[in-house]
């Protein structure tokens, strides 16, 4: 975060969409809006049926009670913002962020219902809920007929399975689609960060730069545990055996899991 000026990140997409990727996922929190604005102008230059774009809404982004939160007035609120610093007239996918306990899920989700049935999004995911909280979203849609959920986006990787417990559990049998994020988890798997050694370099060396940056970074150098090292150490392992790149065998792992499993 905050490491790439537009010219540099364009120049990113332009090579991400090269080799034929096509999803992008952000949220109107990430730079406060500059992500998203940043890839709006991209977007612009390029085919839009040819991407699918996803973002977020769910944290503060002005300085005022009502521009938090899951209720109706800030989705709305916030799908238009978001729309605008995109520079695009419809969503593929609008997510919330995390879970809202202060806002009664009827009213999130006929909110985001009506977005699809007015053409602002195509799709309606969830982000970052446990397995009890994806299972009540599940109902109260069931319970007034809505548009259903197609997705969860949770952070995942080998060092962090604990989704595996009981929200992918009902994602399975919702038949609702895992996105992970961090799969490699912020740059800590991909066998670049030893153990012992202070990071200079990617999002964690960031964050070790500057400790005032670990709430907009995750994970912090500082929280990472011998259990996450011990698994690099296996990974590692497991890719010479099979003459492959440690990140490589990681990112497997999540395939069999979400997709196979």
């Amino acid at each position: 975060p905050g490491q790439s000026d537009e010219e540099l990140s364009h120049r990113i997409l332009d090579r991400f969409a090269a080799y034929g990727g096509n999803f992008l996922d952000t949220a109107d929190i990430y730079g406060r809006g500059l992500s998203e604005s940043i890839i709006g102008p991209w977007l612009q230059g390029q085919r839009r049926e040819d991407f699918v774009v996803a973002t977020k809404c769910r944290f503060n982004m002005q300085s005022n009670v009502n521009s938090v939160g899951l209720s109706r007035r800030h989705i709305t609120a916030s799908v238009e913002h978001s729309l605008a610093r995109l520079h695009t007239d419809y969503l593929d996918l609008y997510q919330t962020h995390c879970f809202d306990s202060g806002t009664p899920l009827e009213e999130t989700y006929r909110t985001l219902d009506d977005l699809v049935r007015c053409g602002k999004t195509r799709y309606v995911g969830v982000s970052n809920v446990s397995g009890w909280q994806m299972q009540k979203v599940v109902q109260v849609q069931e319970k007034l007929g809505l548009n259903a959920v197609v997705s969860l986006q949770q952070q995942y990787s080998l060092a962090s399975r604990d989704s595996e417990l009981e929200a992918f559990r009902v994602c399975k049998n919702e038949g609702i689609g895992v996105l992970a994020w961090s799969p490699l988890k912020g740059g800590v798997l991909t066998g670049k960060v030893r153990r012992g050694q202070r990071p200079t370099e990617g999002r964690l060396g960031w964050t070790a730069d500057d400790q005032r940056r670990t709430a907009q970074a995750s994970p912090f150098w500082g929280n990472l545990s011998d259990r996450v090292f011990d698994t690099i150490d296996v990974a590692e392992a497991i890719g010479r055996r099979h003459g492959m790149l440690e990140a490589a065998c990681l990112l497997v792992f999540i395939i069999i899991i979400i997709i196979v499993k």
